[in-house]
């Protein structure tokens, strides 16, 4: 018993210090939190400027691929307001806040569309950019981040004293502006394929934040506006569920696609790597390679110069795809037989590469021209007049020195055929060796010699 009781009193605890650590009812302000996103769905006046410039600056942003442009015209616009106040009207049950959100929401929208249409229309820049091209596939992530993006939303809106940095942080994520912008581009240059990929991807946007304010306002007990049945309840809160699988659905079929295709990418790339290393092609060079993905096909074409490969060469390649998960993969090969496969573009690239392996090759040479230049220079020196000096010195220095030569020899290590070309000086004595002076002569004759390296030999001879 007394062991049952110590079990029951530690889940209890547990279950207490989870409570109180995502307990929210206690710093939530219900009134005002209604009252600022209902303030927030208006639209008119300042909030009808600040659309249409901040759709403006995201649209410029899209245009010349400005992260920075488009992420102020985020927290400049007014969007988030009628989305939350969907969110919070359905979970309140004041149809009043729904049917001004829904309008003014849609007011948004179209203004949005036709501002970003006519900027699209007369903008001389026409090419699609990385930042316009990425609001054109929406997946399951987007959904992810609407979703959270909407619960840190409402979390920080519901606090008695509201964290602004939060809510910034919010519309930067959830990025509701961009897609309207780039449906706008896909209206104004009539790609319909940008306008329906971009507008699924601000309808996901705005669905999930408001469904994730629905879901945190009923968890945080905001009480209800009029009366509702248990029976409306349960209908609101299915019918929900439902639209909310079958937005899901089409966005979990696109990120599997993403998934695939960038894992196809990847595999390609190390294939290729690889590829440059194998002994098939010792004499043969990839000056270009090319992958495609698809649903029902994928492939990877290689622009080859050098050696022609035999067929049984390719086909031993082709096999060797396997090992990179890429068996169902066609490979095309184009070699410059002719050259009638090398089109301009290859042609200048071949050329650069070349020019690259030139100039290392010239840069080798220099750096050898130099040290040779300079073993050449030490050897006239010590010709013309150094070695008769340093065996002056040497007389000096030590008086038992007979005679001293000086010869040029190339050292090869046994070990790594290492090569060093060094100086070596034969140093002949009157009497037998002193080892206090031969020990000092070395040092003398590196410090007299520049450092250079030499090897000294000595030598008694009567």
């Amino acid at each position: 018993m007394n062991i049952e009781k110590k079990e029951n009193n530690r889940s209890q605890s547990i279950k207490e210090f989870f409570r109180q650590l995502l307990n929210l009812s206690s710093d939530t302000d219900v009134d005002a939190t209604i009252q600022n996103v209902s303030s927030n769905t208006e639209f008119h006046g300042v909030n009808v400027w600040l659309l249409v410039f901040a759709i403006l600056l995201a649209s410029i942003g899209l245009n010349v691929n400005s992260t920075a442009v488009i992420i102020g015209a985020m927290l400049v616009s007014p969007l988030m307001g009628p989305i939350v106040g969907i969110g919070l009207s359905i979970g309140i049950d004041d149809n009043e806040l729904l049917k001004k959100s829904l309008k003014n929401l849609l007011i948004m929208v179209v203004l949005s569309l036709l501002t970003s249409t006519l900027y699209f229309l007369f903008t001389p820049l026409s090419d699609a950019q990385s930042e316009l091209l990425a609001r054109t596939k929406p997946s399951i992530f987007d959904v992810f981040i609407a979703f959270s993006g909407g619960v840190a939303g409402i979390v920080a809106s519901s606090r008695k004293h509201q964290m602004t940095t939060v809510a910034s942080g919010v519309a930067i994520a959830t990025a509701l502006m961009p897609p309207l912008c780039t449906a706008g581009y896909g209206l104004g240059t009539g790609q319909w394929n940008y306008f329906f990929g971009a507008f699924y991807l601000f309808f996901i946007n705005s669905f999930f934040i408001a469904l994730a304010t629905f879901v945190m306002v009923r968890y945080m007990k905001f009480p209800h506006r009029t009366y509702v049945d248990e029976k409306k309840r349960k209908r609101v809160r299915l019918s929900l569920s439902l639209f909310a699988a079958v937005v899901i659905v089409p966005s979990i079929i696109i990120a599997i696609g993403m998934v695939k295709e960038a894992s196809f990418n990847s595999s390609a790339i190390s294939f290729v790597a690889d590829l440059e290393k194998n002994p098939l092609m010792e004499d043969v060079q990839i000056v270009n390679s090319s992958r495609e993905f698809s649903t029902k096909k994928q492939s990877i074409t290689l622009v080859l110069v050098g050696k022609e490969l035999e067929k049984e060469d390719i086909a031993q390649i082709q096999n060797s795809m396997r090992e990179y998960g890429l068996e169902n993969t066609q490979l095309h090969v184009r070699q410059n037989s002719g050259s009638s496969y090398v089109d301009i573009g290859t042609q200048a690239e071949l050329l650069q590469g070349l020019i690259e392996r030139k100039d290392a090759q010239l840069e080798h040479a220099d750096s050898v021209i130099t040290s040779l230049r300079d073993e050449l220079m030490a050897e006239r020196r010590l010709r013309n007049g150094d070695v008769e000096q340093i065996a002056r010195e040497m007389a000096v220095l030590w008086s038992d020195v007979k005679d001293v030569s000086f010869a040029m020899a190339e050292v090869v290590s046994v070990q790594d055929s290492h090569k060093d070309t060094v100086m070596q000086v034969r140093v002949n004595w009157q009497k037998p060796l002193n080892r206090c002076d031969t020990n000092n002569v070395s040092p003398w004759l590196k410090t007299r010699l520049n450092n250079r390296p030499i090897s000294v030999d000595h030598h008694y001879s009567k």
